[in-house]
Formats: C-alpha cells, structure tokens, sequence
C-alpha cells in the first residue's frame, strides 16, 4: 500500500545556487547531497515542517536523453517550467519577506476563490504558487 508522496524530482540549471535559494531563502533545510559517479550528483531539500518530502533539485541531463534534457533546458530559460505549490498562513506578508530577498514574482498576491494567490519563479526560472488558502466549493468558480 502506497503511505505518501516522499520525492519529486525540480529541474534546476545549478544545483548549489538552487540548494542554496531553496535553504537560506525559502526556508527549505538540506536532504541528500552526494555524488554518486559519472559526474552524477543527488541533491534534496526539505520543508522542516514536511520533512517526508524531498524536493531532488536535479540538472537537466541522465537519465533523460539529450534531446528532453536540450528542452528542459531551455524550457527553464525561458521561464516555463512548472514548479510546485506553497501553502502559506500569510501570502502578503510572505511576498514582502520574498521580495526584500531579490525573489522575482511574475503575480502579485490576489484574491482567487480558493485563498490569495502569488506566483513567483526560483533561481532556476520554474514558476511557485504561493497560496494562502481557505475553504471553497465547486460553486465558489462559478
């Protein structure tokens, strides 16, 4: 029986300013960092309030075929790539703190049915929700 989701794998175009970002900006904590041959290197991060998730901050290369690896790479320069979601008690305040800290947001904190939302991009060029939810219905999108 599956218990969780325990890994997601980012694309990251440097996975020491990436680790550095997600830990000294974001509030992330250090997983894994290990080589592991081949110039193959497995970097984590966590949410200290999530720790049975890791977040692998992975380069576009092995195990995906050159042609993929050209695209996510390019994907990422462009600013396209999906990221994840945040979830925040406080999205204005945390837009502010995000702000001061250089985060380059592409929406600013807004009213949607499900809670405020802001969309941001990492260091990497993947672009974060950030959510301060609150309950809805169906009907609220109406």
């Amino acid at each position: 029986m599956i218990t969780n989701i325990s890994l997601l794998t980012l694309y990251v175009t440097d996975q020491d300013e990436a680790k550095k970002f997600y830990c000294d900006v974001m509030g992330f904590v250090e997983g894994t960092d290990v080589s592991m041959g081949e110039g193959f290197r497995w970097v984590t991060v966590k949410h200290p309030e999530q720790p049975e998730l890791e977040v692998t901050l992975m380069v576009p290369g092995p195990p995906l075929d050159e042609e993929m690896a050209t695209a996510v790479r390019r994907a990422l320069a462009k600013g396209s790539m999906g990221g994840f979601g945040l979830t925040t008690d406080d999205c204005r305040a945390e837009y502010e703190r995000l702000t001061k800290l250089g985060v380059e947001f592409t929406q600013e904190p807004a009213e949607r049915p499900y809670g405020v939302e802001a969309v941001m991009r990492d260091n990497s060029g993947n672009w974060l929700v950030l959510v301060e939810p609150r309950a809805f219905s169906p009907a609220d999108f109406g």
